[in-house]
């Protein structure tokens, strides 16, 4: 696989040329306020978006937030994100309120070497997803109008066959930015040649979503740590009452055909955080993983279970990581993957964090972030990437 990247970009020079920047700012909002409640995506691109500015090149910034229907939504917009981007970069970002119409046009127009534009939220436009080549294709004509060049540096997107991500690359001289280089580079690793023991823990809420990675990585990992909700469909097929807890009643012999298949590598919960009810103030206490009443719902990993996994992290030297071990967004819940998180920052292993839930998680419990080898900003796209399969943003970079 040959990708150029930023560098051979800058090599060729960029002062008063239009960049078109693919990044991912997808970032949460408080529903009350309109907040950013974790900048952690907007910061992962500035080293992309700084460089650019730094060589003076007018930098034209495209990403979605949220899913809209493809028409304008302002709960989705990307105005709160602009006024953040600015206030990192040390500039001001200069906002379009529209895509590729009339506003758009203007700020790119206005644009002075070394300003960065953001245009607002891709998915306003419902040629962003279309699954209609011509369609897809139309829009992309329109955002390709605004660069010269193009940086791809939204790894969280590069699994989705989009207008901004697949088809623009096709339409411009095309490099890959900084963060979706390292994003290649690490996974890389990780379906390469990994050190060992390689340790995986898997988490959050169905084994529907991970089937697919748990099946690619069982050949190939020494321990693989299951928890979060998806673990109860696993311990439903060993034969245990899981009460109230999450449960995917059709996966449960698939379940079982792994944990035949898997060799003693898959390990389970021994405990579990039982409540009465999925709020935060719940009545709740430790039960073993195998007597869960059945009137109550687990959720979190017990206090025996992340002893049982830190020590299996604590022998590794490679360790993946994606999905939370409970509802760690309730503090009575949290302990599961506050462990198991500081379980991993304590091995002497190289450690990749999944993106998604896993690297909210490491924010809102304000773990050291630089205590891990790396951070993902792409959950689904580092999943697909581990299953091997081909992603449409990463072979659209190729040459």
């Amino acid at each position: 696989m040959t990708i150029r990247n930023l560098d051979d970009l800058l090599a060729e020079g960029v002062s008063g040329r239009r960049v078109l920047v693919r990044a991912d700012l997808n970032v949460p909002l408080d529903k009350q306020t309109g907040d950013i409640t974790d900048d952690g995506r907007i910061r992962a691109v500035l080293p992309t978006l700084s460089a650019l500015v730094q060589a003076g090149a007018k930098v034209v910034v495209c990403s979605h937030l949220g899913r809209p229907k493809g028409a304008p939504d302002p709960q989705f917009s990307l105005r709160p994100v602009a006024g953040r981007l600015g206030e990192l970069l040390g500039a001001p970002v200069h906002f379009a309120s529209d895509t590729v119409g009339d506003s758009a046009r203007a700020t790119v127009d206005g644009l002075a070497d070394g300003q960065v534009a953001l245009l607002e939220n891709l998915r306003f436009n419902s040629g962003e997803t279309s699954k209609d080549e011509a369609e897809r294709g139309a829009f992309a004509d329109q955002l390709a109008a605004f660069g010269d060049a193009y940086v791809d540096d939204a790894f969280g997107a590069v699994h989705r066959k989009h207008a901004s991500v697949f088809d623009v690359p096709a339409r411009l001289p095309h490099v890959a930015g900084r963060l979706v280089l390292r994003e290649v580079e690490v996974l890389g690793k990780l379906t390469g040649e990994p050190e060992r023991p390689y340790v995986v823990v898997l988490g959050g809420s169905k084994v529907s979503d991970k089937l697919a990675v748990i099946e690619a990585l069982l050949p190939t990992v020494d321990r693989l740590l299951i928890g979060g909700g998806m673990c109860f469909t696993f311990l439903k097929a060993q034969g245990h009452e899981v009460g109230s807890s999450l449960l995917e009643e059709e996966m449960v012999e698939t379940c079982r055909n792994l944990l035949e298949r898997s060799a003693g590598k898959i390990m389970l919960p021994v405990d579990v955080v039982a409540a009465d009810a999925f709020a935060p103030d719940a009545a709740h206490d430790t039960v073993p993983a195998d007597g869960i009443p059945s009137h109550r719902l687990g959720l979190d990993i017990g206090p025996e279970t992340v002893a049982g996994f830190a020590a299996a992290l604590s022998q590794a030297k490679t360790i993946f990581w994606n999905g939370p071990m409970g509802v760690f967004e309730m503090a009575a819940f949290a302990n599961g993957t506050r462990g198991i998180a500081e379980a991993i920052t304590k091995a002497d292993a190289f450690s990749v964090v999944g993106g998604g839930d896993s690297a909210a998680a490491v924010r809102a419990l304000g773990l050291d972030e630089s205590s891990f080898g790396h951070i993902s900003t792409g959950g689904g796209a580092s999943l697909e990437y581990l299953e091997g399969k081909t992603l449409p943003g990463i072979a659209a970079l190729e040459d």
